[in-house]
C-alpha cells in the first residue's frame, strides 16, 4: 500500500466514514488514476474536469455512480492532498426525481411466500415489518432484540442507532428460526457449505448482501409480480402501507431514521389515499369527452 493511499485511509477514518464509504471512496480515487494511468495526485483540475465530462457524457453513469465518484475524488483533493480547486465546487449530477417503487401489501405476501429458505424468508419480512435498510437487516444481532419491550435496535446508517417496532409475529419467526442456527451473535449468519449449524462454531458472519438479493429476485419471479422490485422496495413498501394504516409521518420518519420529514414525505405521493382523493375529480373531468 503507497504512502499516499495510506493517508487517504487515515484522512477517512478520522472523518468517521463507514468501511463501505471508504472502499467506495478508494474506488472512486482509483478510477481516477487508471483512467490517466498515473497516480491521482499527479492529475491536474483540467484532467479532472475531462474525467467528469467522460462520466457523464461519454459514459452516462448513473446519478448515484457520479456522486460517489465526486464524493469520493472531492475529499481526496481537499483533504488529502489539499487542493479546493475551483471546479471541485462546479461538479455536481443533476437531481433525479424519480418516485420509488411500491408493492402492495398483496404483492409482498405473494413474494415472500415464494422465499423458501427460511432464514432468507425470515431476514426478507424482518426488513419488510421493521422498514430496514438491507444492510441494516443483515448485520442485525441477537442482542439487538428486546422481545420484552418489543423493540428492535437498529444500527442505521451513518451511525446513527435508532429502536423501531418489533411486532409480535415478527418476534415470533425470529424466535422460531434461531434454533435452526443457535448463532450466538447474528440473527441471520451466513450460509457456508457446511450449512448453518456450522456457523456456531466459527462465526462466518451475517449472510451476504449477494445471497439475499438473489434470493429476492428467484421469489420475485415465481410469485408474477411484474414491478421492477428489489429488497429496498420492502422499505418503500413498509411505509407507504404504514400512511395508508393513518400512522403520523413524523412517527415514520423516526421509524426509517430519515433524517429531515422532506425525505419522508415522498411516500404520501404513493399512498391509495391520494389517489381516491382525485378519482371523482378526475371521472368529472372525463364526463362526456
Amino acid at each position: 500500500m503507497t504512502a499516499l493511499r495510506t493517508r487517504f485511509l487515515q484522512d477517512m477514518q478520522l472523518h468517521g466514514f463507514s468501511p463501505k464509504t471508504q472502499a467506495c471512496y478508494v474506488g472512486a480515487v482509483g478510477g481516477l488514476a487508471k483512467f490517466y494511468r498515473k497516480s491521482p495526485d499527479l492529475v491536474t483540475e483540467e484532467e479532472l474536469r475531462s474525467y467528469f465530462l467522460h462520466l457523464t457524457l461519454e459514459r452516462k453513469v448513473a446519478r448515484a455512480t457520479a456522486t460517489i465518484a465526486l464524493c469520493g475524488i472531492k475529499f481526496f483533493f481537499q483533504n488529502t492532498v489539499r487542493r479546493d480547486w475551483p471546479s471541485l465546487k462546479l461538479l455536481r449530477p443533476p437531481r433525479s426525481k424519480k418516485l420509488p417503487v411500491v408493492l402492495s401489501r398483496e404483492e409482498v405476501k405473494a413474494i415472500l411466500a415464494q422465499v423458501h429458505k427460511p432464514l432468507y424468508r425470515v431476514c426478507l419480512t424482518t426488513i419488510y415489518a421493521c422498514g430496514l435498510r438491507l444492510t441494516e437487516g443483515l448485520t442485525l444481532k441477537v442482542s439487538d432484540v428486546d422481545g420484552g419491550r418489543g423493540l428492535l435496535h437498529v444500527h442505521g446508517k451513518g451511525s446513527r442507532d435508532r429502536y423501531v417496532p418489533l411486532s409480535e409475529p415478527t418476534l415470533q419467526q425470529l424466535r422460531q428460526l434461531w434454533p435452526s442456527h443457535r448463532s450466538p451473535v447474528w440473527l441471520f449468519p451466513a450460509v457456508t457449505r457446511h450449512g448453518l449449524s456450522h456457523s456456531v462454531q466459527k462465526d462466518c458472519g451475517p449472510i451476504t448482501r449477494t445471497a439475499l438479493q438473489k434470493a429476492f429476485r428467484r421469489a420475485l419471479h415465481k410469485s408474477g409480480v411484474t414491478k421492477a422490485a428489489h429488497v429496498h422496495t420492502l422499505r418503500h413498501s413498509h411505509a407507504t402501507h404504514l400512511l395508508e394504516a393513518g400512522v403520523n409521518l413524523r412517527v415514520i420518519q423516526s421509524i426509517l431514521g430519515h433524517a429531515t420529514p422532506t425525505t419522508t414525505a415522498v411516500y404520501t405521493h404513493l399512498t391509495d389515499q391520494v389517489r381516491q382523493s382525485v378519482a371523482a375529480p378526475l371521472r368529472e373531468l372525463m364526463n362526456g369527452l
